[in-house]
């Protein structure tokens, strides 16, 4: 029998296709979900299940050792503007104070790295739903146009420069102008922000950042990112192929058709 799989689930659909995709391998699951993030109702996925407060580590390990884990993985969305509020114990803390910046790679390396010197291993949350990663090419009916991929090929340096500085994962432009990054609040708000402050025919790019553990907060894409583009009337979405995740795909190419939204996977050895 495989081993016990430990799930750090925030919110969305992805702890319950990480869980599923596990059992099937023959992983039971021991889960951790968090007040105000994590809906309830997931524990019915797990063997084990316990609902936390960001920023309770110790209670985190005991949990994790109590139920025989071994190896890790984080799967779905923490609210970033809501994780300010976390309630740290001693070992968050001082977890806290040991890092030089604050940025999302950072503090997720330096949870990895506490949750390994208790010998929990975290794995890539793919490794149990490998139907999720974004594919290459174009996704749509409709290629991204010429004067697309001049925007596409304007940002995509930008957001890797940003991604450097671990300051988010989107970009939206317009005509070679910046109209939105992504920073605290998360990609839809800043979609959101770009659509109305670009107006239509935007494009949004959106990577992995340079040096970022690929285990650990995916760039994620699905139907609601499309709704929120339509509603902005976009006219493109590049993605980095392989390393982001894409959610409910084909409804969300129904969504892009509906709206001409051009969808295009890109492997970034093979940017034009």
């Amino acid at each position: 029998m495989a081993g016990v799989l430990g799930i750090i689930a925030g919110k969305g659909q992805f702890p319950v296709l990480v869980a599923r995709g596990a059992r099937e391998m023959g992983f039971p699951v021991a889960m951790v979900g968090f007040s105000g993030h994590t809906d309830p109702s997931i524990a019915a996925e797990a063997d084990a299940f316990a609902m936390l407060h960001l920023g309770q580590v110790s209670k985190l390990v005991e949990f994790m050792h109590r139920h025989g884990v071994t190896e890790i993985c984080f799967a779905g969305a923490i609210s970033k503007p809501k994780a300010l509020d976390l309630r740290p114990d001693v070992r968050a803390m001082k977890l806290l104070f040991s890092l030089r910046g604050k940025g999302d790679d950072a503090l997720l390396r330096a949870v990895a790295d506490e949750l390994a010197s208790e010998g929990l291993t975290v794995v890539s949350p793919a490794k149990f739903a490998p139907s999720l990663l974004a594919p290459a090419g174009v996704r749509t009916k409709r290629a991204p146009s010429s004067e697309e991929w001049d925007d596409i090929r304007f940002a995509w340096p930008v957001a890797r420069t940003m991604g450097r500085l671990d300051i988010g994962q989107l970009v939206v432009v317009r005509s070679g102008i910046i109209a939105a990054v992504e920073a605290l609040e998360g990609t839809d708000a800043a979609l959101e922000r770009g659509g109305s402050l670009g107006g239509p025919g935007c494009t949004a790019v959106k990577i992995f950042k340079p040096g970022q553990d690929n285990r650990m907060d995916q760039p994620a894409i699905g139907p609601n990112t499309l709704r929120v583009m339509a509603k902005h009337q976009y006219a493109c979405l590049a993605y980095q192929a392989k390393d982001a995740l894409f959610f409910d795909l084909e409804k969300a190419v129904r969504i892009a058709d509906a709206a001409n939204i051009a969808v295009i996977g890109i492997d970034p050895g093979e940017m034009p």
